[in-house]
């Protein structure tokens, strides 16, 4: 049972205290990053590959953790605003929760009926995830320049290569 922890540093943009959210988050995991990109369909990307490299099975999981949920659409190219979704019709058993605080809106605005319909009962939003969610196989980040205060996100990704 494969599980991915998916973080977008633009989701610590709305704490008082981001870099405690972001060790919180990275002690529960209980492993390091795998993978630091720019945009969010390169994390997408670095999962296929590990696939393909068999080094990591096609997840059942995935802990989206993210300002934004990410399926803005269906229609490709992918690219970081609806990569989640083809995430999710690559992987047909896979579960995801974005975990949110204060959602901007929901991916049903975005995707046609059908597309939702595929997709809408392995998808799940709210603050926190169930208990019991998988440990992650495989920790990404994305640092979203435009989305996030760069000194935020210096301040984060300083984090990440100092503790974990």
């Amino acid at each position: 049972m494969t599980s991915i922890l998916d973080i977008d540093l633009d989701y610590f943009n709305l704490f008082d205290d981001p870099l405690d959210r972001l060790n919180e988050l990275l002690d529960w995991a209980n492993r390091p990053v795998d993978r630091v990109v720019d945009h969010h369909h390169k994390s997408f990307k670095y999962w296929q590959q590990a696939i393909a490299k068999r080094s990591l099975a096609a997840p059942q999981f995935i802990l989206h953790v993210d300002e934004h949920h990410d399926m803005l659409g269906e229609i490709k190219p992918i690219q970081y605003g609806n990569f989640l979704y083809f995430a999710m019709r690559q992987w047909p058993d896979c579960r995801v929760h974005w975990q949110v605080n204060g959602r901007i809106d929901s991916p049903k605005m975005w995707l046609s009926d059908e597309a939702w319909d595929s997709v809408a009962s392995r998808f799940t939003m709210g603050p926190s995830c169930r208990r019991g969610w998988p440990k992650p196989d495989i920790v990404t980040v994305c640092t979203s320049p435009g989305f996030i205060d760069e000194s935020l996100a210096a301040m984060l990704v300083g984090a990440l290569c100092r503790t974990h």
